[in-house]
Formats: C-alpha cells, structure tokens, sequence
C-alpha cells in the first residue's frame, strides 16, 4: 500500500470538521485507496471529544477504519510535523451580524502562531487551505508567518462561494449543478466578492452554451444573482443561527480534491492564492482567481479574461 498521507485538519472537534471527516476517510478527495493520518488539531477544552463516549465506545469511532489513523492534540507541532496537507478550519466563528472583518483581531493571533508553527515542523511541501474567516486575510497571515514554505502551496476557500453560484443558476434553469461550469469568483470571500458567469457554460443538453445566452436575464445575473451569492452566508446564519457546516465541508472536498488530482480539460476552479500581480492586483495579497491545476498539485492563473 500507499504511504500514508498525513493531514491536519484543526477545529478537529468543530461542526465543519464533523461533516468533513467522513468524506475524506471514505476516499472521497485523496482517492479510495490511499491511506491517511489524521492529525485533528483543536483547543484543550475540546480533547473531551476525541475521548470515549458513555457507552465505552470511541468518541469518533465512526471514522476508525483499516486505512485511516487518527490523531488528536491540542499542540500545534504535534499536529503539523511532517504534514502533507494542513486544513486550517479552527477560529472564532462568524456569528449572526458580523461580517468577516469583525473576526479579525481575534483569528489573526491564531494564524500567526500556525504559520509559525507550520514553518517550523511541516514538510516543506505541504499544501495548506485555509477555512476560517476571514480566510484570505487568515491565509496571508499564516504564509508571511511560513516563509520556508512556498507561497503558492497556500490557498483559502472560495469553492463555497463557486458552489452557491453555481447552485443559483443551475436552480434557475431547471439543471443539474455538474451541468454548470466556468464560473470565477473574483476577490473574497465576503460581501465584495464578484461572482463572474460571464466566461461560464452550461449544458441543457444540446452541447454547452453561455450561460448568459441560457439564462436569457441580464437583470438578475447582474443584480439578486450576484448579491444572492455575496450574501449566502450571512442568510444562512440568520435561518440556522449556525454557519453552513455541511455545504462548507463539501467545498473544502471539492477543493482539496482539485487540487490533489487537476482540473478536467477547459475547466476552471476558483481559489483563493497569493496574488503574483496578475489583473492588476498588488503582489502578496492573497485574492480569489480562476485557476487551472496540472500534475503535481500545480496551480496556473487563468489569464487574458475579459473583466
């Protein structure tokens, strides 16, 4: 067999994690056959979650299986030595009113210690996704905070906001989601993200075709479409009074899962990375592009779009 893939994910005993566990130990993003450690990394208080039930059983005991171990711990170098991939989904959560910026101060201090402490014990090549909000800014933190480790194997989620759009259109005419390709988000993942349809396809079933020309309705493409999106989160929490655990995992999978594999053939994914210049933008803030991935995990900005 395969040698086993070590991955960190942190807020190890959080809601995302808990949805996110069974789709990675089932081989749902490093593929069936590929055994995984994983390192699951949260504060003191909550090792009580990793323990053992009332009834003697494991406390996680669900995701115990031949090809997977499972290691939990509260100390940072113990979760991120000789790590292949580091999911970075622990901080202070959003909560109903704020907007991301409001989770600055608080998660900046965490994404300073785990970038200081990835530079310190990871392999050099992990691949590391940041979750936690704000995550572009998170990110940014945790790779000034890496400098031993490549910029370009840092990355934060805006797969979640790729979905919801995606999700938006394919619910508009009547489709399936996988039907729906090629749509950007530009920026962040927040309010001021810009979701793009304008280089995206979708097939009906006679080939693919803009998604414009499908749609048929510039007005809500250029208005509810875009604030629906810009605004999920935000709705989500107002209805569930907790953030979007499950659709949040699922994205995190989609994520990983492109980038461990590549992209198919004229598809692109959006990604969160550190930014090289391109479209204008200042070097070294990490920003939302369109993104194809070739062998070996390698990433390439989509270039000369119109936008």
């Amino acid at each position: 067999m395969a040698e086993p893939l070590r991955i960190c994910i942190t807020g190890g005993a959080g809601q995302i994690a808990y949805s996110l566990l069974y789709s990675i130990c089932k081989g749902d993003v490093f593929g069936s056959n590929q055994p995984l450690t994983l390192l699951l990394l949260d504060i003191q208080p909550m090792m009580a979650v990793f323990g053992r039930c009332s009834d003697g059983t494991a406390g996680l005991c669900l995701f115990l299986c031949y090809k997977v171990d499972i290691v939990s711990t509260a100390d940072p170098k113990i979760a991120f030595k000789n790590i292949d991939v580091a999911i970075l989904v622990g901080a202070m959560p959003r909560k109903e009113g704020m907007e991301r910026k409001d989770l600055l101060k608080a998660n900046a201090k965490i994404f300073v210690e785990q970038g200081k402490a990835l530079n310190e014990v990871a392999k050099k090549t992990v691949k590391v996704l940041v979750v936690g909000n704000p995550a572009n800014t998170n990110c940014m933190v945790a790779q000034l905070n890496a400098p031993s480790i490549p910029a370009t194997n840092f990355t934060c989620l805006t797969r979640l906001d790729m979905n919801r759009a995606k999700a938006q259109i394919a619910s508009r005419l009547g489709t399936r989601v996988e039907q729906v390709k090629n749509v950007i988000i530009w920026g962040n993942h927040s309010s001021t993200q810009y979701p793009d349809v304008n280089h995206g396809v979708v097939d009906l079933g006679n080939g693919p075709v803009s998604i414009r020309e499908a749609v048929k309705d510039d007005n809500w493409l250029n208005g509810d479409f875009v604030k629906t999106v810009q605004k999920r989160g935000a709705a989500i929490i107002a209805a569930r009074k907790l953030s979007s655990a499950m659709s949040a995992a699922k994205a995190i999978c989609d994520h990983m899962r492109d980038w461990w594999f590549g992209t198919p053939e004229g598809e692109i994914v959006s990604m969160g990375v550190v930014s090289d210049g391109s479209y204008g933008l200042p070097q070294g803030i990490v920003y939302s592009y369109p993104l194809t991935i070739g062998p070996n995990h390698k990433w390439e900005i989509k270039q000369d779009l119109d936008h």
